[in-house]
């Protein structure tokens, strides 16, 4: 019986408990982001990249790409699980016993799929890398989380943001400030999922350049990062369920910009043979034109189009400078719902294929909630065995 091996076991016994947990809140917060997603099928929103408004997409596209990192991290998890879920006891300090020592029985008992064979391994190095493993793991969750949280922040940081938050216990009012409503629920997840890659690091510096058989990476690092991750998937879970959505006025945002234009180039080059470099060029000098006089995109006279698109395609030597368009196809080509509409892509955000990837993602989510579902009954029978062994033995 030694501390090495006896620690190293309740070391996992911890941990196996809280990636259980952690399961369950991720299972829990991936289940809301699909109700929400089911709920906006049909929301378009902005999307940006480089901080600036790309293309129109929809609510439900967008979370669904959530959805789907978040179930890398569930795959993640489960395949963590099956390292950890290997029994270190009766390695001993390092080198198992002269007693016979059944470690298959022991494994067994406690719920475990089996011994880490290597004795040495098992008691010394094992909680390293083990451990390395799982806050990791979190970290990479957290940057998620993190993204999520910052692109709800920066919408929310407009004078008619078009994602808000109910008002109750995650916003506040200013102490000096009575217009304000502070995101409270954004401020804190976005806190935490920073402290949780802060915790990864922290054992990830007590690990380093230490020699096997030391305390450092076998303390409760992992099990305090664990159990953060966890909270912040609960508090995502109910930011969620607390969001308010401005469908009408997600479209106002669309609609003022000129994130459609990439379209207009596609519909020249696919309708009227127009080359995507000169249709790039003539949508290019198009914005430019808008932002300069400060018009939306459906603004500018049809007889400007026209002209900028002459000059436009002169700079290619480009024979044919009438505009291909009428003034009905031009207007349509510049609406998000015609862009999102003749998007042909596997993955798109085209009605068709969002609906499909939703169930996909429920299909995904119902094997996480079963694998979970099977871990926590095979334990619990391991530990009803284990109360009969120790009841028989009484005996």
């Amino acid at each position: 019986r030694s501390r090495q091996d006896i620690l190293s076991t309740n070391r996992r016994l911890m941990q196996r408990e809280r990636t259980l947990d952690l399961m369950e809140a991720m299972n829990k917060s991936k289940a809301q982001v699909l109700e929400l997603a089911e709920k906006n099928l049909d929301t378009i929103v902005p999307a940006y990249t480089n901080g600036v408004q790309a293309q129109p997409t929809t609510f439900a596209h967008y979370l669904l790409a959530f959805s789907s990192a978040f179930g890398r991290d569930s795959a993640r998890l489960q395949e963590s699980y099956a390292r950890l879920n290997l029994s270190p006891l009766g390695a001993g300090a390092l080198g198992t016993s002269s007693f016979p020592v059944d470690r298959k029985r022991l494994a067994e008992l406690l719920g475990f799929d089996g011994p880490i064979e290597n004795s040495y391994d098992a008691a010394q190095l094992g909680a390293l890398d083990q451990g390395m493993e799982l806050v990791s793991l979190c970290s990479n969750a957290a940057l998620t989380i993190g993204i999520l949280v910052q692109d709800f922040h920066t919408q929310y940081h407009q004078p008619y943001p078009w994602i808000m938050i109910q008002e109750g216990r995650l916003t506040g009012t200013s102490s000096i400030m009575p217009q304000k409503r502070n995101p409270y629920g954004l401020n804190v997840l976005r806190l935490q999922a920073s402290d949780i890659v802060g915790g990864a690091m922290t054992f990830q510096l007590e690990a380093h350049n230490v020699s096997p058989g030391m305390p450092d990476y076998k303390r409760d690092q992992v099990e305090k990062t664990l159990e953060l991750t966890s909270n912040a998937f609960v508090k995502l879970a109910d930011l969620l369920d607390n969001l308010v959505i401005d469908k009408a006025r997600a479209l106002q945002e669309v609609d003022a910009d000129y994130s459609t234009t990439t379209e207009l180039a596609d519909i020249l080059q696919r309708d009227s043979d127009v080359p995507f470099r000169v249709g790039h060029h003539f949508a290019s000098d198009l914005v430019t034109y808008g932002r300069t006089n400060k018009m939306k995109p459906a603004d500018i006279p049809f007889d400007v189009v026209q002209q900028i698109y002459t000059e436009a395609v002169k700079k290619f030597d480009f024979e044919r400078t009438q505009f291909p368009l009428t003034q009905a196809q031009y207007k349509k080509s510049l609406t998000a719902q015609n862009m999102l509409d003749s998007s042909k892509g596997l993955g798109g955000p085209q009605r068709a294929e969002v609906e499909r990837m939703l169930v996909v993602e429920k299909n995904k989510l119902a094997k996480d909630v079963a694998w979970l579902d099977q871990q926590r009954q095979k334990l619990a029978a391991a530990s009803a065995k284990l109360d009969q062994t120790f009841y028989k033995l009484g005996k």
